[in-house]
């Protein structure tokens, strides 16, 4: 609803890919206060969009957040039965929805637009014979003192240094391959409300036999998940918000330099040669390239302060089915 009392016809949709590491930062021992706090500030290009009439759905990570969740099991694991992972995704997913939900809603009655949010907890449908499953390669977490990885790696799970040099436990990451909550999203966004889906990358499920719908223990992307998301509600853009400011050439090396704009062709290249992190920048641009591929769409990756600049098309790295020239 606008300040008229009207609602506007969104003639456009766009889904955001909020990281769980703009809520937690990395090297942050951030309390619930301080992710309310984080929260907040990171709504800025979400509120932009609204504004100027698209529709909208955002998709947050969990890595930090789910990683704390599994630290609690551990510590309360004599008192509490603990909770496998699919199920901290969910639970994950309703508690940093509930933050960005009425955090949105604030921010977006403060700008004169009183819109309704909506969080869905959402399952997310992957293949139980995925090789993701046997290679783990998702961090999730904070970063383990030396003595911590090796406790965690007695344990029987899988530590590695992260993009940063941080030792971080990994978990399986399968590929999403649909939504399942999907129809019911569809219908709020129509509806003109903001719609937080995915959140985690969803729970990843699959279809038993016997059983019906079950669970698996693994933490699906949320980037790729929002491309799927942003790929079956028919999006124009998918706007993936990080903690570098573009996709660099020549990464980590006196050469480094920010693209302004990739081809699929140009990104599919980079990638097949090493170009990107695989647990860091990697997945964002498959999950880039997947959305353009299917869609002939605009994808964008860029840093949470600049996801209003870059939706205006002044900061970021632009990703379209051909080279666009300035």
């Amino acid at each position: 609803m606008t300040a008229s009392g009207l609602t506007p016809p969104h003639q456009r949709t766009a889904v955001v890919a909020l990281g769980g590491n703009a809520l937690a930062p990395s090297g942050a021992n951030a309390t619930i206060y301080d992710q309310f706090r984080h929260t907040r500030q990171s709504l800025g290009p979400i509120v932009e969009l609204t504004l100027d009439g698209w529709g909208v759905c955002v998709v947050h990570g969990n890595g930090p957040q789910v990683g704390d969740e599994l630290v609690r099991n551990e510590a309360a694991r004599e008192q509490a039965s603990p909770l496998p992972l699919g199920v901290l995704v969910a639970a994950t997913a309703g508690w940093i929805g509930y933050m960005i939900q009425q955090s949105l809603e604030n921010a977006l009655k403060h700008a004169g637009i009183p819109t309704s949010v909506a969080t869905v907890v959402t399952q997310v449908e992957v293949d139980p014979a995925d090789p993701a499953l046997r290679n783990p390669t998702k961090f999730i977490g904070r970063a383990l003192s030396a003595e911590r990885a090796r406790e965690v790696e007695a344990e029987g799970h899988v530590v590695r240094p992260d993009g940063h040099g941080n030792l971080r436990r990994v978990v399986g990451s399968p590929a999403p391959r649909a939504i399942r909550e999907l129809p019911a999203i569809k219908r709020l966004v129509e509806s003109s409300m903001v719609v937080v889906a995915c959140g985690g990358g969803g729970a990843p499920v699959y279809e038993h036999p016997t059983l019906g719908w079950e669970g698996i223990d693994a933490v699906v992307d949320k980037d790729l998940a929002a491309a799927v998301l942003a790929r079956d509600l028919g999006a124009e853009l998918l706007l993936i918000l990080t903690d570098v400011d573009a996709v660099y050439a020549d990464w980590g090396t006196p050469r480094q330099r920010p693209l302004s704009r990739l081809s699929v062709e140009e990104a599919v290249r980079m990638d097949a040669q090493k170009a990107f992190g695989e647990g860091s920048m990697a997945p964002k641009i498959r999950a880039a390239v997947d959305f353009v591929r299917r869609t002939g769409g605009r994808a964008i990756i860029t840093s949470l302060e600049l996801g209003r600049a870059a939706v205006r098309g002044e900061a970021g790295t632009s990703i379209t089915a051909t080279v666009e020239t300035a």
